[in-house]
Parts: structure tokens; sequence; C-alpha cells
């Protein structure tokens, strides 16, 4: 299963950007990176079925066991494609909302957008290691 990160603005060369593209090459899934402008732009279509994923403060606070939980869920039952998708200042409309697979929060707290996508490579890619059986998540 692939996973997708969509994102509102651009990262650039940035810390943040470092801890992205450190956690993106060490993700052994399918991973696809895409930036959008802050408004407008074409999300890429899917490869379907997919399952789609909102950072939105108005979602859950998952342990990173349930996260993997959630993609071996999604990877088992046939989903092509799971889509993360961090949006714009504003957040989310409640279509959008509405729509989605899972509303997914990184606790109470805001978080800026660029570190947001950063703690969400990271966690993908403890989710996978989780699943793979691999020593990171106890030694992280």
């Amino acid at each position: 299963m692939k996973l997708h990160i969509i994102a509102r603005g651009k990262i650039g060369r940035s810390p943040e950007g470092e801890l992205v593209g450190r956690y993106a090459n060490r993700i052994a899934w399918p991973l696809q990176l895409t930036e959008l402008p802050e408004t407008g732009g074409k999300i890429p279509e899917a490869q379907t079925p997919f399952a789609t994923v909102l950072l939105d403060e108005k979602g859950k606070s998952l342990s990173s066991r349930e996260l993997a939980g959630h993609l071996e869920k999604w990877r088992d039952n046939g989903m092509r494609e799971a889509r993360f998708v961090v949006g714009a200042a504003d957040g989310h409309s409640d279509k959008e909302r509405a729509e989605a697979d899972l509303l997914l929060a990184f606790g109470t707290a805001t978080w800026p957008h660029l570190l947001a996508r950063a703690m969400l490579a990271e966690q993908l890619y403890r989710a996978t290691t989780i699943l793979a059986g691999h020593p990171y998540h106890r030694s992280g």
C-alpha cells in the first residue's frame, strides 16, 4: 500500500524539510510527497481503493500502535493508497471532514504545518516499523 502525504505550502530547505526527508528515505513502503500551493492546486488522482486521513485539530489522538493498526487493516483489506492530508492554515472544511476515513490529531496543541508534516513522516515510519517487527519503536 502506498503512503501519500499531501500538504499545503512549500517546505523547502529547512530543518523540518530535512526531517521529512530523513524519515521518507527510511520508510520501506512506497511513499509519495505532494506539495500544493496555499490555495488552489489539484490533488493528484488516488489509486483506488484508498483511505483518506486528515490531520485535524478535531481528530483523534492515536498511539503509534493504533496508527499502525489502521495501516495494517487498510493494507490487509486491499487499500492501494492511504492519503494523509495536511491542510492550509484554516484547516479542513466540514465536507472534507465528513468524507475522511480518519481525522488524526497530534494531541490538543496546535502545531506549525511544517512541524506537523515532519511529525507525520516520523509516525508513518514508526508505524511501518511496528508492522515489520523492527525494534525502532522501542529504541526511539
